[in-house]
């Protein structure tokens, strides 16, 4: 996992993440992110389920990368290494849940989930009136998405990493700079490697060709463009698709959905 990326502005993790205390089972952080940000790697006490009320925001695991649009979020386990980072100006809600609190026990990884309208009005309520609420509402409704968090639905929604430095560094280039267009060759010359070895290694550890993970990558920056209502057409265009079809056709084979559907969600 790179731990700079450049022209980047760097942040530090929020505090209450590293808070133990039962009689706090939900802890709340709000912070409001300029383009081109991040938050440096770090793991922390508390699972955390981050969301990005605004923007678009990307986390980055030893394992995978996650792309998440407003209309998802992510469930990150307690002491699980990660950083988060954005393209656009973000706000993030963030709710952080004392591990003495039993949370998604079927699963001890990060994991990508689709919002639902009542975790939605329950994050705001906790991270915009946390000052004026009692001890004893935030306590309540903390214990409220908690129950929520249980039943958001997991997606199989992930760009899978590698082991291999070079393999992580270009991934990193890519990851941070999304709308680069660099060819494979030009990528493999800036980590060191050759492109042979790069597809190699693209196969062997991610399960995907370079080809295929790149388009994946670039399927899953659409989200937050396709939910904002932006032209099919003008977006299969920006991600390179040949045609409006063949995008309709990569975006509904990854996401059970067209374009159109997943909008109107």
């Amino acid at each position: 996992m790179s731990k700079h990326i450049p022209n980047t502005t760097m942040l530090s993790p929020s505090d209450v993440a590293f808070v133990l205390d039962p009689t706090q089972p939900v802890l709340t952080h709000s912070r409001s992110m300029v383009a081109e940000s991040a938050i440096e790697p770090h793991a922390h006490p508390r699972g955390q389920l981050l969301w990005g009320s605004k923007g678009i925001l990307r986390v980055t695991s030893e394992k995978a990368v996650w792309v998440v649009p407003s209309t998802h979020a992510v469930w990150i386990p307690g002491g699980h290494y990660h950083q988060v980072s954005n393209e656009t100006a973000t706000q993030t809600r963030n709710l952080y849940v004392d591990p003495s609190f039993c949370v998604r026990q079927n699963s001890d990884k990060v994991v990508m989930l689709k919002m639902s309208s009542l975790m939605r009005e329950v994050i705001l309520k906790l991270a915009e009136s946390a000052g004026s609420l009692t001890k004893e509402r935030a306590h309540n409704l903390g214990l409220v998405a908690l129950d929520e968090l249980e039943s958001l639905e997991a997606l199989e929604l992930y760009i899978p990493s590698g082991h291999d430095p070079r393999l992580q560094r270009l991934i990193s280039l890519i990851v941070n700079q999304p709308d680069q267009s660099l060819l494979l060759e030009q990528l493999a010359n800036q980590v060191g490697a050759s492109v042979r070895t790069i597809e190699r290694l693209f196969k062997a550890e991610t399960g995907l060709t370079f080809r295929q993970w790149r388009s994946r990558f670039r399927l899953m920056n659409s989200l937050e463009k396709i939910s904002q209502g932006y032209n099919t057409t003008l977006v299969a265009h920006e991600l390179g698709y040949s045609s409006v079809s063949s995008f309709i056709s990569s975006f509904k084979k990854l996401f059970g959905c067209t374009p159109q559907e997943y909008a109107q969600r």
